[in-house]
């Protein structure tokens, strides 16, 4: 229940901060300034005793994100990603947030398993083992199948965890309520929508048949990608609180060393990485969204494995284009054209100057062009295009949040396997391709196609359709001055069908 009651909930997370010493590191590794330096520890410092003390065997900071909850991990798990930002130290400690977090008992597990597939555990499993990953949100097994002894593995959803997210949601959204109400100027930010948009990608997670149904999906469309695997889906092992995948045999991308020893070609394989996320973005326009190091492996062969479909991500065709256009822009150097692609896409208000808007990109892009990742800071560069966006008045889009966010967390999977990659020069094939096939003449017989075979579904109704906006219930004839706004859009429709229809005959001829 969302009020002032949270105000608690936000003072204890400041005093577990403090309590676990993660206040400090947090702010070091940060480089926070003083003013904040000096607010955050004032604030939090009266109210230390009444943080939660955590395991005191983990380090600070993954010992207050474990005692504040699943909500506080998952932003764990994205800073885990980004030793740019939080320092290679603090990153490398914020990795056990991705799989290695206290599991729950088996006997826990088995009977969860029982009651969604209202079978004992002893029917379906020969074997099943104790928990081989533990994260946020669930736990995963090994087991062997009764029937076929093929080896699966079972996820399992931690206990209580839905009124967990409840409780830390809540807190989420008075803090946004909160910030939008004492400034005034982060309303641009949306925060309350972020929350939102935060919430709705959690409670996805949360039912485990979205999950079976996304990584069958997700299957499907990466077939033919060389290189990549996605488990088999075992449809009737799938409920709510448990699921299985096939079992996948690979090395977890941030066991550097192993990878080292198994004799894997790491900047292959960084390159695959972000090449792979962004043809799943730009194709089919169905991403993994949450493509951190715990969520994949290196098979034996080399493949890239994928796990963990609970977090997935969709793009309508038109943004795919928009987003292709402003890599490609940046890729070419053309500032130009990507200022004019977000003034087209409305991601800048009309009303400011696209010249000055093409300087301040310039600005963000030719620092970075030819910089390796070794030697690009993402925390200045992050804090640049902050700045740019209040410049100009940009607005956060929630509905490309998670496209965002996964494009950060895979540039820093791909820059902890290649910390010399330009990722400009990796992207740029990838790119290239599909703004050849999506952007321009062939993409507009694409278009006129799909149009065509719109008008074909509904081509026996035009007639029927027509005369009813021409006339009223009563048969009478409408006044061709004044149409309706539906008139007016099917107008719009007939014609443009008609035009495509000509120009369409036009090239075939």
């Amino acid at each position: 229940m969302r009020g002032p009651h949270n105000i608690w909930r936000l003072v204890r997370t400041g005093a577990t901060m403090e309590r676990t010493g993660a206040m400090g590191v947090v702010l070091d590794a940060m480089d926070a300034p003083p003013m904040l330096r000096a607010a955050a520890r004032i604030l939090g410092w009266p109210f230390k005793w009444l943080g939660y003390s955590g395991d005191p065997t983990m380090p600070p900071v993954t010992r207050a994100l474990t005692a504040l909850g699943p909500a506080y991990i998952k932003f764990g798990q994205i800073l885990s990603t980004r030793p740019d930002v939080v320092g290679a130290d603090l990153a490398k400690q914020l990795q056990v947030l991705q799989d290695k977090l206290p599991p729950f008992p088996v006997v826990v597990a088995k009977k969860t398993i029982e009651t969604e597939l209202q079978h004992p555990v002893e029917e379906i499993f020969s074997e099943f083992s104790e928990p081989v990953a533990a994260a946020s949100i669930a736990q995963v097994h090994r087991a062997r199948l009764v029937d076929d002894g093929r080896e699966v593995a079972v996820k399992v959803l931690r206990p209580g965890i839905e009124r967990a997210f409840r409780k830390d949601v809540d807190a989420f959204y008075f803090a946004a309520d909160m910030i939008e109400l004492l400034s005034p100027a982060s309303r641009r930010l949306r925060p309350r929508d972020v929350i939102e948009h935060f919430e709705g990608v959690v409670l996805g997670e949360l039912d485990l048949r979205m999950e079976t149904s996304a990584a069958a999906e997700f299957a499907a469309n990466t077939a033919g990608d060389e290189g990549f695997q996605v488990p088999q889906v075992e449809w009737f092992l799938s409920g709510r609180r448990a699921m299985a995948l096939g079992w996948a045999e690979g090395i977890a991308l941030n066991d550097l060393d192993a990878i080292d020893a198994a004799g894997h070609d790491r900047r292959a394989l960084a390159e695959r990485v972000l090449q792979l996320f962004l043809r799943h973005a730009l194709r089919d326009g169905y991403f993994h969204g949450d493509m951190h190091q715990g969520n994949l492996k290196v098979a034996p062969n080399g493949d890239l494995i994928a796990l963990d479909f609970g977090i997935m991500g969709t793009i309508d065709e038109y943004t795919r284009r928009v987003y292709a256009e402003i890599l490609f822009g940046f890729i070419r150097k053309d500032y130009r054209r990507v200022a004019e692609v977000h003034f087209e896409a409305g991601y800048v208000p009309a009303d400011q100057d696209v010249d000055a808007f093409a300087r301040a990109l310039r600005s963000v892009g030719e620092p970075i062009f030819d910089l390796d990742a070794s030697r690009m800071s993402m925390g200045r560069l992050l804090n640049h295009l902050f700045e740019v966006t209040e410049r100009f008045g940009m607005e956060t889009r929630t509905e490309l949040i998670l496209l965002q966010r996964t494009m950060v967390v895979v540039e820093g999977v791909a820059r902890s396997l290649d910390p010399h990659m330009n990722i400009w020069r990796v992207a740029q094939p990838v790119v290239e391709d599909y703004i050849k096939q999506n952007v321009g003449p062939r993409a507009l017989l694409n278009d006129l196609s799909r149009t065509l075979a719109v008008l074909s579904r509904i081509g026996p109704r035009l007639p029927e359709m027509a005369e009813a906006a021409l006339t009223d219930r009563k048969g009478e004839p409408q006044r061709p001055a004044q149409p309706t706004y539906w008139q007016a859009l099917l107008y719009a429709a007939i014609g443009g069908g008609l035009v495509a229809l000509g120009v369409w005959i036009g090239v075939v001829i």
